[in-house]
């Protein structure tokens, strides 16, 4: 048996939306450990247009900024399939189509809309899935780690740490009468299709890979692998946690290289 103990189990995976996402690469390891993998994504047209990635891999639509959408996708999945031995929230939407604007300028009605696609969902997600998840699943949400205070990604910031936060209260509810767990993976700045439409990211990217103790920027693989061990039963003493996965750039601020670079006479 391997060690993480996942050959045969059933994951729910929210939020793949091309092959470069982490959704799709926590789904790839899955897979590779010989775990079955159901997927929902946002609309129509992204079930559409990932056919050829997921091939007859089952996928629903949930567009879980809807009223309902969440309990409707939950029905018709558990009419579907049995119980699920962890889920995977993988969501996250932010309306940068104003470009950077200081924080205290966020327009009400963004904060809101990305308040509920990318944090409270999760919420939604386990009250509808909580009758399906086995009595010692696992669900991981996709965090981010110590780059939170970057102005450029304004307020999807304080979102992303009311989504730990909602993942740590989870956990003490659900304790009330199951054993499933809930744990972020922090993630360092990843080169991804939607981290592509956050305004200044690329230079906060290549800014964080000159932090991290190896001098090489963190994979999506790599985030995926520590979701995957979170997924696992290896896993089983790990709960209500943030684990940081960003190659050490948070206890790396005075590297040498970086002080000489922005001491540099301009």
């Amino acid at each position: 048996m391997s060690f993480l103990q996942l050959e045969g189990k059933r994951f729910l995976v929210f939020g793949v939306s091309n092959r470069k996402s982490v959704a799709w690469a926590i789904a790839s390891v899955l897979e590779a450990e010989g775990a079955e993998v159901v997927f929902s994504v946002r609309s129509e047209e992204r079930r559409e247009s990932l056919k050829k990635l997921l091939g007859e891999r089952p996928c629903y639509v949930c567009d879980v900024e809807v009223a309902g959408a969440v309990e409707r996708v939950a029905l018709e999945i558990s009419a579907d399939h049995g119980g699920f031995d962890g889920l995977v929230h993988s969501i996250a939407f932010a309306n940068y189509s104003d470009g950077f604007v200081p924080f205290e300028m966020t327009k009400r009605e963004d904060f809101l809309q990305a308040m509920q696609i990318s944090s409270f969902s999760l919420v939604e997600i386990a009250k509808a899935f909580k009758s399906q998840l086995k009595p010692t699943a696992s669900v991981v949400s996709i965090g981010i780690s110590s780059y939170v205070t970057a102005a450029s990604y304004g307020y999807m910031s304080p979102i992303k740490s009311a989504l730990e936060g909602s993942s740590r209260f989870l956990a003490k509810a659900f304790s009330r009468d199951t054993e499933v767990r809930f744990n972020t993976v922090n993630a360092g700045p990843l080169k991804t299709k939607s981290s592509a439409g956050i305004p200044g990211y690329l230079d906060n990217y290549l800014f964080a890979e000159k932090l991290t103790m190896r001098k090489r920027a963190l994979t999506t693989e790599e985030v995926a692998k520590t979701a995957v061990f979170l997924l696992s039963p290896a896993s089983s003493g790990i709960n209500a946690q943030g684990i940081v996965v960003n190659a050490g750039m948070d206890w790396n601020y005075f590297d040498e290289e970086v002080v000489k670079l922005a001491m540099r006479p301009e």
